[in-house]
């Protein structure tokens, strides 16, 4: 008899690297991270207690909104923003998954492109964390700067704009550390983009360092300003009116050419 040869029957096709499933990795490995919870809780707690520190100093007859207080500790806050972009966008690198992930996900760009969402939705629910917190740490100040209405247009504008300032410098530390693949490297950069070239050029007041403050990233806390600081701002400034919102689109430009950057560098270099 001839001998019968037994065609191997092929297993179940795997599913390949569909983008839902690299966002469902990066939702993974991010929430997986001690660091994220961390610096997400320091984020709310440095914005409310700034806001409760300078509610202090609030007197009777202060042009200033218990909305404006609320969102008065983004100053603090931005820095944690930033801390949370880095570490998204240098994670990769810091611990040595890149080789695992870029292996699994030849293509690169849909690694970034989830942990560009996964970035926006760390950065909003912290931010909206630290506006409560923030609004709930105030609330002893009511009776000196009034009540907060939340239909009122200025004051669901300062919310929102405290939430999307906090995502926009969020994506901006996700693409610095992106470029850049180191975390120090990444936050000294952001810090120096959002606060000290900001501080240097106020010291030297004048059109030229006045437009250079303008043009810097920092302009996107404007969002979360009130009107009368707002037009503060643009009386005592030599550069160009950027209204209520052009902080934010300055803001926004910024993070699209550094992310350019680092898609580019992704794509055409090799990872290291």
């Amino acid at each position: 008899m001839a001998p019968t040869t037994r065609t191997p029957t092929a297993g179940p096709a795997r599913p390949g690297p569909t983008f839902p499933r690299v966002l469902a990795a990066e939702r993974t490995k991010l929430t997986s991270l001690r660091a994220t919870l961390w610096t997400a809780l320091g984020t709310v707690a440095a914005a409310a207690a700034l806001a409760y520190a300078l509610g202090m100093f609030v007197r009777p007859g202060d042009e200033r909104s218990w909305a404006a207080l609320a969102v008065s500790g983004v100053a603090l806050a931005q820095l944690g923003a930033l801390v949370q972009g880095v570490l998204v966008g240098t994670g990769e690198y810091s611990t040595g998954t890149y080789r695992a992930t870029f292996t699994a996900v030849p293509r690169r760009l849909p690694v970034l492109a989830a942990q560009l969402l996964v970035t926006v939705a760390l950065a909003v629910v912290t931010a909206v964390g630290a506006l409560l917190a923030s609004l709930l740490v105030t609330a002893g100040r009511r009776a000196v700067v009034g009540p907060v209405d939340v239909t009122d247009g200025e004051t669901a504008r300062l919310f929102a704009g405290f939430v999307l300032y906090q995502a926009g410098v969020a994506l901006l530390g996700l693409a610095l550390g992106a470029l850049l693949r180191r975390a120090t490297p990444a936050v000294l950069t952001g810090v120096v983009l959002l606060v000290v070239l900001d501080q240097v050029l106020m010291a030297y007041p004048g059109r030229f360092t006045d437009t250079a403050r303008a043009l810097l990233p920092g302009a996107g806390a404007r969002l979360a300003q009130d009107d009368a600081q707002l037009a503060l701002l643009d009386a005592t400034s030599s550069g160009p009116d950027l209204g209520t919102w052009g902080g934010g689109v300055v803001l926004g430009a910024w993070v699209a050419v550094v992310l350019a950057a680092a898609t580019h560098r992704l794509r055409h270099h090799d990872v290291p």
